[in-house]
């Protein structure tokens, strides 16, 4: 007879919870097995019933997982709260962004202590004008365990305010629009919007809305107080829609990418019914993006340059005939995104794994690098929406330097710190350092990994470490500063970031050689730059911890398969382990316009390769490290169903006594919970697991 949803809910409950004589034990997932067949490759798969999210007995293995994780970690309690008490003893809790100006207004957002949530401001004209707040997260936050906002954007006269709020976790957003003056809010405009932006006129409002898969696919178009039309619809499952307003004001930029292919339309902002114009139609693999800037148009190209380069065509171009160059293709320099302005253009570069800035004068055609200290270092655009500045805003953090904010005057090359975040406590950056080292993966490629530590560290071989990794899209770990690391720090833990292929740390080739059927470089890059560890004398496998998120996830359980004793603890969160299983589902969010990342398993030399490393097929009875695996039951990034397929089926294998814990945050989403102190126990839970690991208890 099959057990009843309540009757199973009861037996998983109880089986995570300590009996009076004994340890907790572990939930025991039911098994249901279910037979795939591919390329005449067959296999069971007995916990994809767990996919079921309305059936009551998967929130109660969810729920059972979570009580056992805490009877498993009840004496981490009070390191927890001492973690907690430390982070956020250094952090400023009523505090003030840089405001910048926009139009007459000069916007910025403020904490208060002990609200979850910024309130966001604005005073018109001058600073000491009286305070507008046009937006209280926190008021809308009231009745929901999650709030996220995602637009953010205020019409050419001050008046009306688009903003788009997610209260699940699933990154639906709904579409709003508030009367700054009255202060009323409209009804809700839209659902499952994904970008927005004005018209010149502020009564029209473009936005793009997502299909059932999550797929950004339609622009629409509204004239305020009427009925959405639709402007554009995007057939090819494979790209995506976003539109935005240029930032002289003069165009609605609409793009269409894939993960290789872009293409851009524009439609006049002073004529919002004018139809979308191409600009350069898309040709397989021309990547480019675009800004305008009064007469021409700037272009990063990767035509000619899979680095990048930066052109200039005239408004009408269709092609690349009449580009002219601004600057040319350098191999070792990744143009990695551009910004116009009326005087200058200012370039984002990475060289050797290393952010810059460059300023181009548009008159002259001159640059410079602006001068930056430290190498281990994070560098980022601030808000810069004033199209006739010759101020360039950005914040640079470094591992050891909290973020400032800088304006820099691209004329006389004057820098001026606007603000450092104050890191509370006495916190002494000269009592730390930082370095770069190299490992050699397996074909002889040097991979970076960047740490740091507490001055004083000895290389003895016996330092514990978290070392962390991502490694997909093209994305590049940047070595950002982090007050809630200090913790680790003073403990004596190093911290290590590895910046494997598959990122974009190295420029296009450097994903190129860690994504479709070069993947595997990804993993044998981790592996060395842990193996680079132990033998630089820093640390031993018995002290090596690591970690990872989402595609980062993935990177944990393809190394723990490959590596088991390589590393004392994992921490996995939102992990895409379940590859071959999700590449095959198109109905879900991101599957088809990652065919160009991952590979499309319908084909069988990718499936084979997909299969070779995805982590959930290839778990193995045997040894493995402590593991804690987290996730969130909203999530429409990672589906809860993947870390919890992982752990269910790795339950079965694992053969020794180490932790393995599912944490499943059942009101949060891809990035955990919404709110800055609920992020801030999640992170001390997270330390307390690994320090508890690394025999670090207090």
């Amino acid at each position: 007879m099959r057990t009843t949803a309540a009757a199973l809910a009861c037996i998983l409950l109880l089986a995570a919870l300590p009996a009076r004589s004994q340890k907790a034990r572990p939930p025991v997932a039911r098994k249901v097995p279910r037979t795939t067949s591919l390329h005449g490759d067959t296999w069971t798969d007995d916990y994809f019933w767990l996919r079921e999210r309305k059936d009551p007995a998967v929130r109660a293995y969810l729920e059972a997982e979570n009580a056992y994780a805490d009877a498993v970690l009840k004496p981490t309690g009070a390191l927890r709260k001492s973690l907690y008490d430390e982070m956020l003893g250094r952090i400023q809790e009523t505090d003030l962004s840089v405001p910048y100006l926009k139009k007459g207004f000069w916007y910025y957002s403020r904490t208060e202590k002990g609200k979850q949530y910024p309130i966001f401001c604005r005073r018109k004209g001058s600073l000491e004008a009286a305070e507008e707040v046009t937006l209280d997260q926190n008021e809308l936050a009231k009745g929901h365990p999650f709030l996220d906002i995602d637009e953010y954007e205020v019409s050419d006269d001050g008046r009306r305010l688009a903003y788009s709020t997610d209260v699940t976790g699933f990154r639906e957003y709904t579409l709003h629009v508030k009367d700054l003056v009255t202060g009323r809010t409209l009804p809700d405009l839209a659902e499952k919007v994904s970008s927005a932006a004005w018209a010149a006129d502020g009564e029209t409002l473009f936005f793009v809305t997502d299909d059932a898969a999550k797929r950004p696919w339609r622009l629409f178009r509204l004239a305020l107080g009427g009925s959405p039309e639709l402007v554009l619809e995007e057939p090819d499952e494979s790209f995506t829609l976003g539109v935005s307003r240029s930032r002289d004001g003069a165009w609605v930029l609409l793009e269409a990418s894939s993960h290789t292919t872009s293409e851009w339309r524009l439609i006049p902002a002073a004529d919002p019914k004018a139809a979308p114009r191409v600009l350069l139609p898309r040709e397989d693999g021309h990547e480019y993006d675009v800004e305008p800037a009064g007469d021409v148009l700037y272009l990063r190209t990767n035509r000619g340059c899979r680095n990048f380069r930066v052109v200039s065509v005239p408004l009408g171009a269709t092609d690349l005939s009449s580009a002219r160059e601004v600057l040319p293709c350098r191999e070792d320099v990744m143009a990695a995104g551009i910004d116009a302005f009326a005087t200058h253009l200012v370039v984002f570069e990475r060289e050797d794994a290393v952010p810059h800035l460059r300023v181009v004068d548009r008159a002259s055609g001159a640059s410079h690098r602006v001068g930056l200290p430290d190498t281990v270092r994070a560098v980022f655009p601030e808000a810069n929406p004033e199209y006739g500045s010759r101020l360039l805003r950005f914040s640079y953090e470094s591992l050891v330097a909290p973020r400032a904010v800088y304006d820099y005057d691209v004329a006389t090359r004057e820098r001026t710190l606007l603000k450092e975040t104050p890191v509370l406590g006495g916190y002494d950056k000269g009592a730390y350092a930082s370095e770069r080292i190299r490992a050699r993966a397996p074909d002889g490629t040097l991979v970076p990994v960047s740490i740091v530590y507490r001055k004083g560290m000895e290389r003895n071989g016996r330092n514990p470490v978290l070392m962390t990794g991502y490694g997909a899209y093209g994305i590049s770990m940047p070595a950002t500063f982090s007050s809630n690391r200090v913790s680790l720090l003073d403990r004596g833990v190093v911290y290590a970031i590895a910046h494997v292929r598959g990122g974009g740390d190295l420029g296009k080739r450097w994903h190129d050689q860690g994504r479709m059927m070069s993947k595997w470089n990804t993993f044998t890059d981790f592996v060395a730059c842990a193996e680079a560890l132990v033998k630089e004398r820093i640390t031993s496998p018995e002290r090596l911890a690591i970690e990872g998120g989402s595609a980062g996830g993935l990177l944990m359980g393809a190394v723990t398969n490959l590596r088991p004793d390589l590393f004392r603890a994992v921490v996995s969160r939102v992990p895409f382990v379940d590859v071959v299983n999700t590449m095959l589902d198109e109905s879900l969010p991101l599957t088809v316009g990652e065919f160009e990342e991952w590979g499309n398993p319908k084909k069988r030399e990718e499936y084979l390769y997909l299969r070779s490393y995805s982590p959930y097929e290839n778990l193995r009875k045997g040894a493995y490290p402590a593991i804690l695996v987290k996730t969130s039951f909203e999530d429409s990034q990672v589906m809860y169903w993947e870390p919890a397929k992982y752990v269910a089926r790795l339950r079965t294998l694992k053969a020794d006594g180490t932790p393995l814990l599912l944490e499943t945050n059942m009101a949060g989403g891809h990035g955990g919970s919404s709110g800055r102190y609920d992020r801030l126990h999640e992170t001390a839970f997270d330390y307390a697991f690994v320090l508890w690991q690394l025999g670090l208890t207090k």
